[in-house]
């Protein structure tokens, strides 16, 4: 029985999207039904006669296949004598580790937001700006305890770099940063621009921040319960404007070239730590947190619009997916879960992604693709994954420990960093 299956034959007709030089034709092939995807990559690479073989992932109705065909037909219920249509794609390869960036204590923040730099935040309290050599090309002092959480924003294109940052001090920093380059240089030379704006208000740690883009708009949450929303705009006579247009006058300390904030509004409803907050679209605001719920709210009206509640106590949150709609959330167990807000009535999620071994502690959409998502664990690995399977693209061992936080990076990059100290980089990744 085993080798007339073995035997059996099934018609596949090949496509692709990959340029005109990489097709196929498109005249059924009749392939062995135990082929999976390596064995289809090998016919791929026999049929276009590549000097240097290519690693090929494939498609079938929109889904990537991790089987054989013949267990494809027999899950999907198709006949045999039907004619599959593949679609093969480059497949993502391993990636390659950089140069690894040593702290002086645990690396609990890092963003990769701008092309040229890595922003880290540390257990050392100081916030450090990485060029692409690997270097430290500007370290930023100023919070009196770890740091928790980054932001950055652009403002005002490559010239300006914004950062949030969030500690466990109770305060929320924002910074100004001006760019300034020349063609030879490798990295760029990174000064503070401006007064840092200390924003003060929260009783207790600052666990995660926010912005709305530009860099003028910032939501904090804390292990007080609470969020709180800051408009830190200036007009021209130096007044902070809330987010209701209330005004409060900044106190200036010139000798730490500081302006302290006051708070502009409180959002109440979480009653455990707010461990996550993320500015969605359309002035809304998304939050997660250990009270395990996941809250939307409007910023002009302060209300809490939608409540979704989930398992386990929540650590990460990533707002994206098809039409920026999708919530992305991990916490206290090794399943990554994702919601779509727009099926009311269901606290059901869409896709629950299991491969972690330990808790997760973040999760990140890509800036550009609807469908990859990372998260990273306590398990000391960082997973890429791709909606179209439940299984991840690639598991990167990244620490000798806990991995506390993960980002994208000059495109298709990962960093990460955790409680070994180190900020490690993974490059090469080749998304289709």
């Amino acid at each position: 029985m085993e080798d007339a299956a073995e035997e059996r034959q099934i018609q596949v007709r090949f496509v692709t999207k990959l340029p005109s030089e990489l097709h196929v034709a498109t005249t059924p092939f009749s392939l062995p039904a135990h082929l999976t995807r390596y064995g289809l990559s090998e016919v791929i690479n026999a049929l276009l006669g590549l000097d240097k073989p290519q690693p090929f992932d494939f498609l079938v109705d929109d889904e990537l296949l991790r089987t054989s065909l013949e267990q494809l037909l027999l899950t999907n219920k198709l006949s045999a004598e039907s004619i599959l249509n593949v679609e093969y794609a480059y497949a993502v390869g391993p990636p390659k580790r950089e140069k690894s960036r040593e702290h002086k204590d645990w690396v609990s923040a890092a963003t990769g937001s701008h092309a040229r730099y890595i922003a880290t935040g540390s257990y050392d309290t100081s916030i450090r700006i990485w060029g692409a050599d690997g270097s430290v090309v500007q370290s930023l002092e100023g919070h009196g305890d770890a740091i928790s959480s980054l932001e950055a924003s652009r403002p005002t294109g490559d010239e300006m770099w914004v950062l949030i940052s969030g500690s466990k001090d109770h305060t929320v920093r924002r910074w100004e940063l001006s760019l300034t380059s020349s063609q030879e240089a490798v990295n760029t030379a990174v000064t503070l621009e401006r007064p840092v704006k200390v924003l003060k208000g929260h009783t207790s740690a600052v666990q995660c921040v926010a912005s709305n883009g530009s860099g003028t708009a910032v939501c904090s949450g804390s292990w007080d319960c609470s969020i709180k929303l800051w408009n830190i705009s200036e007009d021209e006579n130096g007044e902070s404007l809330t987010v209701r247009s209330k005004k409060r006058k900044l106190d200036a300390s010139a000798e730490a070239q500081e302006l302290e904030v006051g708070t502009s509004i409180t959002l109440e409803g979480h009653t455990q730590c707010v461990s996550a907050v993320s500015w969605g679209q359309r002035d809304s605001i998304v939050s997660a947190s250990w009270d395990q719920s996941i809250r939307s709210w409007d910023v002009e009206t302060n209300i809490n619009t939608e409540t979704l509640i989930g398992p386990k106590a929540l650590h990460c949150l990533s707002v994206g997916g098809d039409n920026m709609a999708l919530f992305a959330a991990g916490g206290a167990d090794p399943i990554l879960r994702i919601w779509d807000p727009r099926m009311p009535g269901t606290n059901t999620p869409i896709f629950q992604l299991s491969s972690h071994k330990a808790w997760i502690t973040a999760c990140k959409w890509h800036r550009h693709s609807r469908r990859h998502i990372l998260s990273a664990s306590h398990d000391g690995s960082v997973k890429l994954w791709d909606l179209r399977s439940k299984i991840p693209l690639q598991t990167i061992d990244a620490h000798k420990g806990k991995v506390l936080c993960a980002d994208w990076w000059n495109g298709d990059s990962i960093v990460s960093g955790g409680t070994d100290n180190f900020l490690q980089v993974f490059s090469n990744l080749q998304l289709s």
